[in-house]
């Protein structure tokens, strides 16, 4: 292993399977601040991907500008190229509002609206113009039944999303970006928040999900990361008031087992962090 930044092609390390996003060169900042730099990354089509580091080295932002959830940050800019299927998300006429319909976020604070659990989940086919009972009641079940709530709330639809347990109310949140059908979902730390059964329940959808979403999550717990992701990345800030660079991206078996930097091999050891 080296101290120097991981060099390999992020295209050579991942070979089989299409590209979900690209991303090339890209800077991202607040301000003035540069908060991150350089990154390239492949990630994976149908596959779980997650994002490790130690606290303020950039994870969050990056996955957030996966979907420009940063532009509703007043003086944030990025540089470089984010694309999605081939497509540049940060070029001309895209709209950001189809973007986040189409790669949806679960956030680390569970979120429902404040209405019933029915209408958190009916809320986005709603939007899109869905109008028929028949078809919302189809959507809301099946959402839910993706989500593995759906055994626990089919009786009480019509309670407030925030009567819920807080490892309901996550797995609400879930169904409500599922019922717009997302093709990839970003996953912000979805279980620090939640009891530890709720945390089985979570990564056992994102196994199930998989085979139809791509999956993207930032977690701190190396543990789950080893349990639920095919593929990781190693963001490291080294120093304070730096930017942010992403280490190393490789197979988690491989990354785990056998890093190519020495920083890694520290962090998922315990060394720091």
């Amino acid at each position: 292993m080296t101290d120097k930044l991981a060099s390999q092609d992020p295209g050579d390390v991942l070979s089989a399977g299409a590209d979900k996003f690209t991303v090339d060169g890209l800077d991202f900042f607040y301000g003035a601040f540069n908060a991150l730099s350089g990154i390239d990354v492949r990630i994976k089509e149908h596959a779980v991907t997650a994002f490790i580091g130690p606290s303020g080295c950039g994870k969050s932002t990056f996955l957030r500008c996966l979907n420009r959830m940063n532009d509703l940050i007043p003086g944030t800019r990025c540089e470089g190229k984010v694309r999605l299927d081939g497509h540049d998300v940060y070029g001309p006429g895209v709209d950001p509002a189809d973007l986040r319909r189409r790669v949806g976020m679960i956030f680390q604070q569970p979120n429902p609206f404040p209405m019933t659990i029915y209408d958190n989940v009916a809320y986005g086919p709603r939007l899109h113009g869905m109008r028929k009972r028949a078809d919302l009641d189809a959507v809301v079940e099946e959402s839910l039944k993706r989500a593995n709530v759906w055994k626990e709330v089919k009786d009480i639809l019509g309670r407030g999303g925030l009567t819920l347990s807080g490892g309901q109310q996550q797995r609400l949140c879930i169904a409500r970006v599922l019922a717009v059908e997302p093709e990839v979902l970003l996953m912000d730390e979805p279980c620090s928040a939640i009891d530890p059964t709720s945390v089985q329940k979570v990564e056992d959808l994102m196994a199930e999900l998989k085979d139809r979403i791509t999956i993207v999550i930032v977690t701190h717990n190396m543990q789950q990361a080893a349990r639920v992701s095919d593929y990781t990345a190693f963001f490291l800030q080294e120093l304070a008031g730096e930017a942010a660079h992403l280490i190393e991206f490789d197979r988690t078996a491989t990354l785990f087992t056998t890093p190519r930097d020495r920083r890694t091999e520290d962090y998922i050891t315990g060394r720091f962090g």
